[in-house]
């Protein structure tokens, strides 16, 4: 039996969620259009622990969203996991933020390709088969008119997340489905996070850091014109 508490901040979506031997036993997310989760992480926490009957000693492991996505986010995210971790001397299991976003749906045939958005017209996104298995590299890329035009030539293709949302009208081609309203989010880390704890893939929660593909690139803010 495994006690897992679930944490995902990638993106604007919140969401903590404690699951047993895979299944939710409660979950809390907000995605209200803002980065909250300095706010309401540590309290969503507390909220589904008391749902759930259960103290912070009491779970096996906590599982964290390690990205890519939100720089601020992941590092929140992470920062709670790691120190729940030290805390209560639990085994920390990282899942990957694409992979989650991408078992938010089942398809019949064709491939998954979920999208993080990372500013004007660039992404985070990665390839699925089906059976959700990883068949090309996560990769931040500038979407034009031939993205994914290999994919695309051979049959359909399911984007989702809020970097598919802007690539709608660039990506025509008949075989190009949008699945709308899909964020990563704990309800899905519940079965990946009990996986890898059956297999005992843990990380070192010392040296641990989240992947954030990119570097954080800091944009100064616009002087202002004097006013006399």
């Amino acid at each position: 039996m495994s006690i897992i508490l679930n944490i995902e901040t990638a993106t604007k979506n919140c969401s903590v969620s404690i699951a047993k031997n895979g299944e939710i036993l409660a979950m809390k997310e907000l995605n209200n259009g803002n980065y909250s989760h300095a706010e309401v992480l540590h309290p969503f926490i507390v909220d589904v622990l008391k749902e759930a009957k259960l103290t912070t000693k009491e779970i096996d492991a906590v599982a964290v969203s390690k990205g890519p996505g939100s720089y601020t986010g992941l590092r929140i995210g992470v920062s709670a996991a790691k120190g729940l971790c030290f805390a209560f001397n639990k085994p920390l299991i990282s899942i990957e933020t694409l992979s989650s976003l991408a078992h938010s749906i089942s398809i019949d045939d064709g491939l998954i390709v979920p999208m993080l958005d990372a500013r004007r017209m660039e992404v985070y996104s990665v390839v699925f088969d089906k059976n959700h298995k990883q068949i090309r590299d996560i990769k931040a890329q500038i979407i034009d008119a031939h993205s994914f035009s290999d994919e695309l030539a051979k049959g359909k293709v399911y984007f989702l997340g809020d970097g598919s949302q802007k690539c709608k009208e660039i990506l025509t081609n008949k075989n190009a489905v949008f699945v709308d309203d899909k964020f990563p989010s704990a309800k899905e880390m519940a079965k990946l996070s009990f996986d890898k704890y059956k297999k005992n893939d843990i990380e070192d929660v010392a040296y641990f850091e989240p992947f954030y593909l990119k570097d954080f690139v800091v944009i100064p803010e616009k002087k202002k014109k004097p006013t006399f």
